[in-house]
């Protein structure tokens, strides 16, 4: 799943083309198909300090945790897959002459277990559509809820897989991973329950997603230490705990509506500061005008108290300061700001990111599913690669903590077209690394890519919100990862040439994977990189004319006199 970096649910956006007054305040949708209810069937969202501050706290920690068992599982196959391997998951398609080999498999099996993780990858990506109009129109409750039951199906599936007269595997993993989407990003608006504290808790968010994948890391340990007694039915049959309790909580502790963002907040004290001149038509004599005047007076000072004990008393204003220099450093902020869906989509700044993301993501998804065979044939040595395997399971989510506050670091502090340089660089050295028969060299890989991941899925994400901004986000955010993840059933068919027409050796679809992503990167780089060069003379141009439109009154009066 694509890691969204949000750095508060709302921005606001201003409109190429018009004055900084026409800024519109819009809230980030997350669903990309755009709102489907109208505004009286969808919920009002809550205020924060509508809650005690001890109820919203415990549900950001509730919310972590369940996060930290549910959001991202299916991303740690690469240390699940051995476990079934030993199982003899899809043994019984392996022909009778093919050797029984311990921890290895035949090309029938090898496909379809890959197949297992490549419909959960792909699955993540489309339930996006889903998840979004589920939130929006249902709100978080709803959404959380409906994770829950699809986690505890595909628990079902596995914990009877050997029992049920279909193949169980593929669906039951299928669920796992449309679960998770659906209780992770139903909890983004948490954020919200303490504004001043926002990106701590989107960072505990995103931490508790990567760290998710450890899950089955954990399980293997366990799995070997008991000599395969602790068999996948048992492991599924006590995580149904995870999918009830999720239940429980979203009834009994989470919110049914979003929180409502710091500008709806701030909208509040607009709106009391309006009702202090309510009409004269309500109003009889002076006697009930000023007590009407001083119970809304009251009202106001206590709302205005409560958000300002959110925001703190500096308010708004220093982030609103800060995010307008973050958009400055971008150099693209706001390029397609203001256009509709079809025109960004229509645009080469959709199209290359949309090939880009399509390729990156193949690439990433190929390499935790078939490492261990790839490290096998590269360094001749299954016990070596073994131990690849097993450090490549550590380091995933262990890398994906780490990464977290480095790359708001990195997003905020360069340039979009410096961010996407660097990508194609790490991208392109993780392919090179990737073909060389070394252990130093294997490790050098794992570390990066592990770096490379987090990095790679935020960025993508923040490219989108600066570039065709928050207003359609959901919808062009939401197209190119599910094209992407469409797109990623070609690893069947790279996994089949591999083992194929490459007689199991992938250093060709590695070269040819690395050569396209970096063609592709550079012309994404390049085009970039030139627009936000035009973008900087355009705005220097406008700058000069407002001056000089500020100086010609002056002239004019003194040529009076």
């Amino acid at each position: 799943m694509s890691l969204h970096r949000v750095g508060s649910m709302e921005s606001w956006e201003h409109l190429r083309g018009s004055s900084p007054d026409d800024a519109q305040h819009r809230k980030m949708s997350f669903n990309p198909v755009g709102t489907w209810a109208s505004p009286s069937v969808q919920e009002e969202p809550i205020a924060a300090i509508e809650v005690s501050r001890t109820r919203r706290l415990v549900q950001v920690v509730v919310a972590v945790i369940y996060c930290l068992f549910a959001a991202g599982i299916v991303f740690g196959y690469a240390a699940f897959k051995p476990v079934l391997v030993r199982e003899g998951v899809y043994r019984d398609l392996c022909d009778e002459e093919d050797p029984e080999r311990k921890g290895r498999t035949c090309y029938e099996q090898e496909i379809r277990l890959n197949l297992m993780f490549t419909t959960a990858a792909v699955a993540t990506n489309i339930c996006a559509l889903p998840v979004g109009t589920v939130l929006d129109r249902y709100g978080p409750r709803v959404s959380g809820i409906v994770g829950s039951i699809l986690l505890a199906i595909g628990a079902l599936l596995f914990a009877f897989a050997r029992q049920l007269p279909f193949d169980a595997y593929i669906p039951g993993y299928l669920f796992l991973a449309l679960g998770g989407p659906f209780v992770f990003i139903s909890s983004f608006q948490l954020s919200n329950t303490f504004p001043r504290h926002s990106g701590l808790i989107l960072a505990l968010l995103t931490g508790a997603f990567d760290s998710s994948s450890a899950i089955f890391l954990f399980y293997r340990l366990i799995y070997t230490a008991t000599n395969g007694a602790f068999t996948p039915q048992k492991l599924f049959s006590i995580y149904l705990v995870v999918p009830v309790l999720i239940l429980i909580v979203q009834l009994l502790i989470m919110p049914s509506k979003s929180y409502k963002t710091i500008g709806e907040l701030l909208a509040k004290v607009e709106d009391q500061s309006d009702d202090m001149e309510p009409s004269h038509n309500s109003v009889d004599d002076a006697d009930r005008w000023e007590l009407s005047r001083e119970e809304r007076r009251q009202q106001r000072e206590s709302v205005i108290s409560e958000v300002t004990s959110l925001l703190g008393k500096k308010g708004e204003a220093p982030q609103q300061k800060n995010k307008q220099k973050k958009k400055d450093i971008s150099g693209v902020w706001g390029a397609l700001h203001g256009l509709s869906a079809l025109e960004q989509i229509k645009s080469p700044w959709f199209i290359l990111i949309t090939l880009f993301t399509v390729i990156q993501m193949t690439r990433i998804n190929y390499f935790v599913a078939t490492i261990r065979p790839q490290y096998e044939y590269l360094l001749q040595d299954y016990a070596l690669a073994e131990h690849v395997n097993n450090v490549f399971d550590i380091a995933l989510p262990v890398g994906g903590v780490l990464s977290v506050p480095f790359i708001g670091l990195v997003l905020d502090n360069t340039s979009t077209p410096f961010v996407l340089g660097m990508l194609v660089v790490l991208a392109s050295t993780i392919g090179i690394l990737g073909l060389l028969p070394y252990v130093w060299a294997a490790y050098a890989n794992i570390t990066i890519f592990v770096l490379y991941r987090p990095l790679y899925y935020t960025a993508v994400s923040d490219y989108a919100a600066k570039v065709f901004g928050f207003y359609t986000f959901g919808k062009v955010y939401g197209l190119i990862i599910c094209l992407a993840g469409l797109l990623n059933f070609s690893q069947s068919g790279l996994d089949a040439l591999t083992h194929k027409a490459f007689n199991e050796d992938p250093m060709p679809i590695n070269v040819i994977l690395l050569m396209t992503a970096f063609v592709v990167g550079v012309a994404l780089v390049g085009y970039v990189w030139r627009k936000s060069r035009q973008m900087e003379r355009e705005y220097l141009e406008d700058e000069a004319e407002e001056a000089t439109e500020e100086r010609m009154p002056d002239t004019t009066e003194t040529s009076q006199y």
